[in-house]
């Protein structure tokens, strides 16, 4: 992919991988985020744009020109042939996208937020370490339906249609035990900090 040491941060939804990333930010690491660099695909103007209303017709965007993510998270949900749909036109574009912020990135370590990583078959050859967020899954439930006000039966649906929890936390080099106070996971981001950019420093002498 490029030089640079990359760290898989990925976790179920509601895990706290936002936090985590957004603390690893602070400390100097350089963030590339699956998730919002979909957005800027599918925000008014983006480059998926034209091809997503193709895909789904005039139904599925806001006043404003963007997709709709309520609309299409439904839709794909209650249909299996319209997820792949939008999974093959959007899953090349994101990961090119990613790519492109790797081979630019100058700190001494990136760490790339992929929801869905370790359900991407290849993921061992994008990323160098696996660091998993994880969370008891009534803590994954609470916190979705406080910050997303979905129904409890949708949250629990997209909780059941990712990787079970012990799947991820066993292809885990590192894991993130986010069950406890922010307080708590910046200390253990700390760390990791600390061994991530020691990591990144000589994978960086020995490229050269």
């Amino acid at each position: 992919m490029s030089g640079a040491f990359v760290v898989g941060l990925t976790g179920g939804i509601g895990s706290g991988k936002s936090a985590a990333a957004d603390e690893f930010a602070r400390l100097g690491a350089t963030i590339v985020d699956t998730d919002t660099i979909a957005h800027e695909l599918t925000a008014a103007g983006g480059a998926a744009i034209p091809l997503l209303r193709g895909l789904f017709g005039p139904a599925y965007f806001d006043s404003s020109g963007a997709m709709d993510r309520a609309k299409v998270r439904a839709m794909v949900f209650a249909d299996p042939v319209a997820k792949k749909n939008l999974e093959a036109l959007l899953h090349p574009m994101i990961r090119a996208e990613s790519e492109r912020r790797i081979a630019a990135s100058s700190g001494g370590y990136v760490v790339y937020v992929v929801p869905l990583l370790i359900e991407s078959g290849n993921y061992r050859e994008r990323v160098q370490r696996v660091a998993v967020v994880d969370c008891p899954e009534e803590l994954q439930l609470q916190r979705v339906r406080q910050r997303s006000h979905l129904a409890e039966d949708e949250v629990r649906r997209i909780i059941a249609s990712q990787i079970p929890r012990a799947e991820r936390r066993a292809a885990a080099d590192d894991v993130i035990d986010n069950s406890g106070t922010l307080d708590a996971l910046h200390k253990q981001v700390r760390k990791l900090h600390l061994k991530y950019a020691a990591l990144g420093q000589a994978a960086g002498r020995n490229l050269s």
